[in-house]
């Protein structure tokens, strides 16, 4: 039996700024989330909506408040990249698959791409909900962030925590994995 596209949740209504068309200027890049699921060779960053025992894992750092994650090193595939970031802002580890929930595209206006490696002038910001152990303090390589908050918060909680760090977008992440019965 198939389902009628009327009766499909209409995620972009529910979540406007989540999906609505975006500038980043500290990248100069323009951006645009989607459900979509594009080519991993195009992926440059990851970030993960961390289930654990007590709900979701989120990093304060700088100021900032994120889910943890981060770029991709030169040969990593995208669960390295996830295994990686996660010891390294979270102090996590990684316990089964990555369930996908959705892509920031990036269209970069620069000339180069951040790092010779990463893709260009089109490149991806993968979301993905996992689920974590938080078994340690995380790593905070020399040349990364410095993270002096981990947080396992309710999914609501969470996305009311990283609100209040004016990422209205990434706490919709997790409003959207929540109402998609992700977390």
């Amino acid at each position: 039996m198939s389902v009628q596209r009327a009766q499909l949740p209409d995620w972009a209504t529910r979540f406007p700024q989540l999906f609505a068309p975006d500038y980043w200027a500290w990248a100069d890049t323009d951006i645009q989330f989607s459900l979509e699921r594009p080519p991993e060779t195009l992926v440059s960053h990851i970030h993960l909506i961390c289930r654990t025992s007590g709900g979701i894992v989120v990093c304060g750092a700088e100021g900032r408040r994120f889910l943890p994650g981060g770029t991709r090193d030169p040969g990593e595939g995208v669960e390295d990249t996830a295994r990686r970031e996660l010891l390294e802002e979270a102090g996590a580890t990684l316990k089964g698959p990555l369930r996908w929930l959705g892509a920031r595209r990036g269209d970069h206006r620069r000339p180069e791409p951040y790092r010779p490696h990463l893709p260009h002038p089109v490149s991806y910001w993968l979301y993905a909900v996992a689920d974590v152990t938080v078994d340690r303090p995380p790593s905070c390589p020399p040349g990364g962030e410095q993270v002096t908050d981990v947080l396992i918060l309710p999914p609501a909680e969470a996305a009311a925590w990283l609100a209040e760090g004016e990422d209205v977008p990434v706490a919709d992440l997790v409003r959207l994995a929540s109402a998609m019965g992700l977390v």
